[in-house]
């Protein structure tokens, strides 16, 4: 008997495809750069896994004959909206706290962070994994066209032979090379630098995440300022509003951060990077990812959407406790 439950597509009585997944979810956020559209797309892609489940006679292996399956539904799902964006994608950096953002583009759609917890199922392979979900990664994917962003994923990130990219596309080999040249062009373009990245777990990624829980929690801003490198940034996901530089981004954050004990911040895995899960006076109030580097944080993305606090596996409400790495 074959059926779709919640957990997947259960075939013949066994679930061979659930094993595939969390990586099926990290493939199509990579595409669609949002969580909620990336496991729409996976239910899709087991939905037609099952429907066609008669008619795949193991002509590919199963993880081969899915990751066709899913790549074409972000392909569709691409064909109807624009590219999702982060605010220093959209607009200038901002000059001045009082002045409002800049407006927003018709059609708008903003990029969302995917937490760790969804995607990482395989200890071994964390560290790859982390890369290829960076924000900054994760952004510089969505100025490519579809096809380019495709191809460059299969290949370059998931690792399969140009042949096999070919005819999940029904193209040819020669055109998965030429739109892979095209695509890596690009991206050289568009993505900074990810190897200075550090880790979570890395000490100094600790530290600097420790600095900025403490800054907060404890209104210290001496604390952010020893976290933030001299070019950084803090991005306002949701709006247009992104700031440069570190005396800028202190103004911003020394007229958020109010009084002892009105923040409270609970320590994430967000996109391979730390993280906060954030509560404003008890009530959530969104998630901070941050990017560290062996000198200080050189970006803070913060996304301020209460929804997501629960989405990242987090209480409601805060308990009055913060926390540290």
């Amino acid at each position: 008997m074959t059926a779709v439950t919640g957990e997947g597509v259960v075939m013949g009585g066994f679930g061979v495809t659930e094993p595939f997944r969390r990586e099926l979810l990290a493939h199509c956020y990579r595409m669609l750069a949002s969580v909620h559209e990336a496991e729409d797309a996976v239910q899709e892609t087991y939905l037609r896994a099952w429907r066609s489940w008669g008619d795949f006679a193991g002509r590919s292996s199963v993880r081969v004959w899915l990751y066709r399956i899913a790549t074409n539904v972000c392909l569709t799902a691409l064909e109807q909206r624009r590219r999702r964006a982060l605010p220093s994608g959209i607009a200038a950096p901002s000059t001045d706290l009082a002045a409002p953002p800049p407006a927003e583009p018709d059609g708008t759609a903003w990029m969302e962070p995917i937490a760790e917890s969804l995607v990482a199922a395989d200890p071994a392979s964390i560290v790859t994994l982390r890369e290829s979900l960076r924000l900054a990664l994760i952004a510089a994917l969505q100025y490519l066209p579809p096809k380019q962003r495709a191809v460059l994923i299969l290949r370059e990130v998931l690792g399969f032979p140009a042949a096999e990219v070919a005819a999940m596309l029904d193209t040819s080999v020669a055109a998965v090379k030429s739109t892979l040249q095209r695509a890596r062009a690009r991206l050289d373009e568009t993505a900074p630098a990810q190897d200075e990245v550090l880790e979570p777990t890395d000490p100094v990624a600790r530290a600097l995440l420790d600095d900025y829980v403490t800054g907060f929690e404890n209104a210290d801003t001496a604390a952010l300022e020893r976290a933030l490198r001299a070019d950084a940034a803090i991005e306002m996901v949701g709006t247009t509003a992104w700031f440069d530089g570190r005396v800028m981004c202190l103004q911003v954050l020394a007229a958020a951060v109010g009084s002892p004990g009105d923040w409270r911040m609970l320590p994430i895995v967000a996109n391979g990077q730390p993280a906060v899960g954030a509560y404003f006076k008890g009530e959530p109030y969104g998630v901070a990812v941050l990017t560290p580097t062996r000198t200080g944080l050189t970006h803070i993305h913060v996304f301020s959407d209460p929804d997501l606090v629960t989405r990242f596996g987090l209480p409601a409400q805060s308990d009055g406790h913060g926390g540290s790495y």
